[in-house]
């Protein structure tokens, strides 16, 4: 499933996305009941969801396959707990998560186009949650830097809570995928001898559209990601040049701290940084920056100036 946080006319759900619409998980229950009245609450959110384990997720499914049968048989009827993708205001996947960690230098490409030698253990650091923003929302380049870039990720939502979890266990801890943009302040990351704040401005974690359940995915270290800025490519290449894949981040990050459902691991960037490049190639307000990966979709923000 590609499951989708969302605002319809200012009341946020949880919804799948079923083509070019938006199925709302919480109305869809009384679909389960044949009515086409609320029955129940499925989950206030997405972390809600994830909290509530498999099956909650096969509730959805079974909403999902509901919906799929009566938009066959009564189309109008359907349209009851649907809406089209371009009447919603998309949200974050997660909008709450209580910890966003991502991962420094795991590319290969990006660590020989910045000098850096390879990591011999992951680099872990924090992004505020704050900082998340969704598909179509404004990057807002703030006064307090000259530099800022731009970072295509794949991101990982944990499922449930995870300590000290061995690494062949660890991608059964993983709800699904998204994806990322680490939004960097270059010159504060250069001047300032820790990221929070050249990784923590607000606007500086997009993320989305949607989570795509693990179940869609059949290896997330063979995807193509791209980063185009205005249509331009800056950014090719697959999720199998990572250093350290996703067991060994997960496996490394819970033998510190408990990760939690709706968590978010953002697993590094690839080779193409606006700030390694000749010339650079430097974020400036208009321009927009859009991130595909292969099996999730895209993700796409347009940078404007601080007011």
């Amino acid at each position: 499933m590609k499951l989708i946080s969302y605002q319809k006319d200012r009341s946020e759900s949880i919804g799948a996305v079923v083509g070019d619409v938006v199925v709302d998980l919480n109305a869809g229950m009384a679909l389960l009941d044949g009515g086409f009245e609320p029955a129940g609450v499925l989950a206030r959110d997405m972390v809600h969801l994830l909290e509530q384990g498999e099956d909650a997720l096969k509730m959805a499914e079974q909403v999902v396959r509901a919906y799929r049968l009566l938009a066959l048989e009564n189309p109008h009827a359907a349209q009851a707990v649907a809406h089209s993708l371009s009447e919603i205001r998309y949200l974050p996947p997660v909008t709450r998560p209580q910890k966003i960690l991502a991962i420094g230098a795991n590319y290969r490409a990006h660590c020989e186009e910045s000098g850096m030698p390879l990591p011999q253990k992951p680099i872990v650091f924090v992004k505020v949650p704050s900082a998340l923003i969704a598909h179509g929302e404004a990057i807002v380049y703030p006064r307090i830097t000259q530099e800022l870039d731009y970072e295509g990720e794949l991101a990982v939502v944990i499922g449930k809570r995870a300590r000290n979890v061995p690494v062949e266990e660890a991608m059964g801890y993983v709800a699904g995928y998204t994806i990322m943009n680490d939004v960097t302040a270059r010159d504060l990351q250069r001047t300032e001898g820790q990221w929070s704040r050249a990784k923590g401005c607000d606007t500086f974690a997009p993320c989305g559209p949607w989570l795509v359940t693990v179940d869609e995915i059949e290896d997330p270290h063979t995807l193509t990601i791209e980063t185009r800025v205005n249509g331009e490519l800056r950014q090719h290449s697959s999720t199998g040049d990572m250093i350290f894949p996703i067991p060994a981040l997960i496996a490394h990050i819970s033998a510190a701290m408990t990760l939690l459902p709706g968590d978010i691991i953002t697993t590094g960037t690839p080779a193409g940084v606006g700030v390694y490049r000749q010339p650079k190639g430097l974020l400036q307000p208009g321009d927009e920056v859009t991130i595909r990966i292969e099996g999730i979709g895209e993700l796409r923000n347009r940078v404007v100036a601080e007011g």
